[in-house]
Formats: structure tokens, C-alpha cells, sequence
């Protein structure tokens, strides 16, 4: 090359490669090829779940360590331990006003908007038999029964029952030990900061794999459902969309910028792990991709560590707006009246089992059975109606889910103080990043 010649000018080809590197690129791609594999070839579609299964589980396996060794090591730096209740205090706190507020507003679209009327769908021509796995296990539910079970049998079975409340109390316990301890317990820290170090190398391993699970989940939704399915019950899974995604940008978006935020930018520098949540139908695929995110945001590691696990139990804003928005679905389809009286109480038995059923796999739909089953005044039977297409309304739950946790540890973070707001503009103004898979293991 001539020493007057200019630097090498990057090709469209070369440009076209260097996107195929990041992480929702590869996620897109996999999910228009899933959704074409799954709609024109059914059955190999359907025979594609267990991709999505094994990445899942894949995902599942490392949440256990990368939850303990995230809020030990916090706990344990902490020397403040007074803190601690206060960030539990805040985040419940927060969690209960804007999960009530979820609720109120899937009651309020749904007197506005009607999606069931008129159905004139009688309900004893409705297969029970379809929906009674779930109302059993819905009974089998109680809020006595989940305090109970947060507690684990042994200090190492929580990590092998798959509870995260469960690990979330083990880590709390043992990272109040080592700071009380002090001194002698440091190297035990410094011992889990190197496994930390290890443990978030394998979870950027694993989230590699996030496009092969994402094709295999979507393939299978489509190949066993079908894009017909969507049009039958389409006023409603329109009417969720549409809300949940109005909740995000106006409720959430109003507390990020009370909070000094943008919920449009958090929304694109969480892009990879939506995507990957959109395709997995799974909001867990992504939890550990938050934690990480969030600290890289600016939030403090003892605050992530406990707003973001329990924000999976007791902050399900998707959840909740889908519970009181079914439930009328179902009384308006069924010609069940419901008085103003009956929708309180609707809104207060909703407050109390969406945390009873909390941690339960599949519990958008669980804990709709719980609602009903407690309410006796709209029929379980009715969730028939819904079954066939609650598997499109759960990524909508699940991103939902997603979102109000990310802003939820924002919030808790600034209201203790414990948030770096440079930081925090700094990665939320930042252009995308350059990183191969997009994740990185802690450095």
C-alpha cells in the first residue's frame, strides 16, 4: 500500500458479517426462521422443542449460582447491614403499588374495550377436562404453602429443587454470616468472587446458544397452534398486547423519567435479552443477562441481587395485567355479569394469588385458575376458551415481566442511594455494543 493511501474502507459484505455477531441479530434471524419452519412444515416444527427445552434447562442450570454468588458477595461487602432490610423494604413496597396498578388497569381496558362480548358461550359446553390440571394444581396452592416453601429442606437442596426464593434465602443467610464474620470469612469471599468469575464466563458460553433455543421454542408455538389460532381469539391478544406495551411506555416510562431515565433507551440496551425472552417465551432465559446488565448499569451488586430475584416472584406486571383482563374476557364470553362490587373483590383476590402461585412454572395461567377458583363466581371452565393461545400471550407476559424488573432495580438503586447515574447514562446513551454474542463474562 502507497503511503499516501487512506485506511482500509470496511465492505458492505464485511459490514453485513459484523452484525451477524451480536446477539439479537442471530435471535431475529432464528425466530422468522422458526416461525417459517413452524407455519409451512408443522410437524418438523413441532419436533423442534426440545431445542428450546434443552436451552432453557441450560439457562435454569446456572441461575441457581449466579443468583447465591451475586447477592453472597454483595451481603457480604456490604458493611451496612441495616441496608439490607431497607432495599427488601423498598422493593416490596414498589413492587406492591406498581402490581396493584397493573391489575386496575387490565380491569379498566377491559370494561373499555369488551373483548368477549358477544361470544354466548355457554360454559357447560366447554371441556373442563382441558383445564383441570392446572385448577388442581391451583388449589394445591396456598399462601401458607409458598411462605413454607421458600424455606429449603437442606442448605444445599435449594440449589437442586429449582426454587429461586429458595436460593434467594440461602445466599441472604450466608452472605450476612460472612459479614458478620469479617476478617476470617474474606477469604471465603475472595473463593466466590474467583467462582463469579467462572460462573458468568459459562453463562456467556450458554448464551450463545440463545438463538438455537429461541428457533426451536418458536418453531414448535407455531408448528403446534398456528397462525389461525391467533385470529379466533385476536380481539384479545390484541387488546393485551396493546396494553401491556401502553404500561410500559406510559406507566414505566413515566416512573424512569421520575427517576431520571429513558425507558425507550433501557428498553434498547436490554434488546438482546428481550429478544431472547420474545423467542423462549421465558423471562428466566434472561435473568441472568439482567443481573449482569444491571450491575454494568450502575446499580449496586447488594441491591441487584435482591430486587431482581424476588422482582421474578412478586413483581409480574404482565402477569398481573393478563389476570384481571382474562378473568373479564371469560365473564363477558360466559354472559356473567359482573357488578363493581364483584370486580373488587376480583382485584383483591388477583393482589393476593398472583403471590401465592408466584415461582410456579407456566404461573400466568396457574394463577389465573387460583383467581377463578377462589372467586366462584366465573366459571373455570372458561379458561378453556384461552388455552389454545395463552402460549402467544406469555411472551407479551413474560417481556412485560421482564421490563418492570430492570426498571424496578433502577428505582430501589436510586431511592438508596446505591445508583451511579453517570453510569447509567453512560450505557443507556451508548451506541450498541460491540460484543460478540452480546455478552460478556465479569471482568
Amino acid at each position: 500500500m502507497s503511503p499516501s493511501a487512506g485506511p482500509p474502507v470496511p465492505s458492505p459484505t464485511s459490514h453485513r458479517w459484523g452484525l451477524l455477531r451480536h446477539l439479537y441479530v442471530q435471535v431475529v434471524l432464528a425466530i422468522i426462521a422458526g416461525v417459517v419452519i413452524g407455519h409451512f412444515w408443522p410437524e418438523t416444527g413441532e419436533a423442534l422443542k426440545p431445542l428450546g427445552d434443552g436451552f432453557i434447562k441450560l439457562v435454569k442450570m446456572v441461575i441457581a449460582p449466579v443468583i447465591f454468588l451475586t447477592i453472597a458477595i454483595g451481603i457480604a461487602g456490604t458493611r451496612e447491614l441495616g441496608s439490607i432490610g431497607r432495599v427488601t423494604t423498598k422493593a416490596f413496597g414498589y413492587f406492591l403499588v406498581v402490581s396493584t396498578l397493573a391489575l386496575i388497569i387490565g380491569l379498566i381496558v377491559a370494561n373499555l374495550v369488551h373483548p368477549g362480548a358477544g361470544m354466548n358461550i355457554n360454559p357447560a359446553t366447554l371441556d373442563a377436562g382441558a383445564v383441570a390440571a392446572y385448577s388442581d394444581r391451583a388449589h394445591e396452592s396456598s399462601i401458607t404453602d409458598f411462605l413454607l416453601d421458600i424455606i429449603p429442606t437442606t442448605l444445599l437442596s435449594a440449589f437442586t429443587d429449582g426454587s429461586i426464593l429458595q436460593v434467594l434465602m440461602v445466599a441472604v443467610l450466608f452472605g450476612l454470616g460472612l459479614s458478620m464474620v469479617g476478617k476470617p470469612a474474606e477469604p471465603v469471599r475472595d473463593m466466590l468472587e474467583r467462582i463469579a468469575l467462572v460462573v458468568f464466563k459459562l453463562v456467556g458460553i450458554i448464551m450463545r446458544a440463545a438463538p438455537i433455543g429461541a428457533f426451536g421454542a418458536i418453531a414448535f408455538t407455531i408448528g403446534k397452534y398456528g397462525l389461525d389460532s391467533l385470529a379466533n381469539l385476536g380481539v384479545l391478544i390484541a387488546t393485551f398486547y396493546v396494553t401491556s406495551l401502553l404500561f410500559v411506555l406510559v406507566v414505566l416510562g413515566a416512573i424512569g423519567l421520575l427517576n431520571g431515565f429513558s425507558i425507550l433507551r433501557l428498553i434498547r440496551y436490554l434488546r438482546a435479552e428481550l429478544l431472547l425472552v420474545l423467542g423462549t417465551s421465558s423471562s428466566e432465559a434472561a435473568l441472568p443477562s439482567l443481573i449482569e446488565k444491571m450491575e454494568r448499569a450502575g446499580c449496586a451488586k447488594s441491591v441487584v441481587g435482591i430486587v431482581v430475584p424476588t422482582g421474578y416472584s412478586f413483581n409480574l406486571d404482565g402477569t398481573n395485567i393478563y389476570m384481571t383482563l382474562a378473568v373479564l374476557f371469560i365473564a363477558q364470553a360466559t354472559n356473567v355479569p359482573l357488578s363493581l362490587g364483584d370486580q373488587i373483590v376480583l382485584l383483591l383476590v388477583a393482589m393476593i394469588s398472583s403471590k401465592g402461585a408466584a415461582g410456579i412454572t407456566g404461573a400466568g395461567f396457574i394463577t389465573l385458575a387460583a383467581t377463578l377458583s377462589i372467586m366462584d363466581t366465573v366459571p373455570v371452565a372458561g379458561l378453556a376458551l384461552i388455552l389454545g393461545v395463552d402460549r402467544f400471550m406469555s411472551e407479551c407476559r413474560s417481556l412485560t415481566n421482564f421490563i418492570g424488573n430492570a426498571v424496578a432495580t433502577i428505582v430501589v438503586a436510586r431511592w438508596e442511594g446505591a445508583l451511579d447515574h453517570a453510569k447509567l447514562d453512560e450505557v443507556l446513551s451508548a451506541p450498541p455494543a460491540k460484543e460478540a454474542g452480546g455478552y460478556r463474562a465479569r471482568g
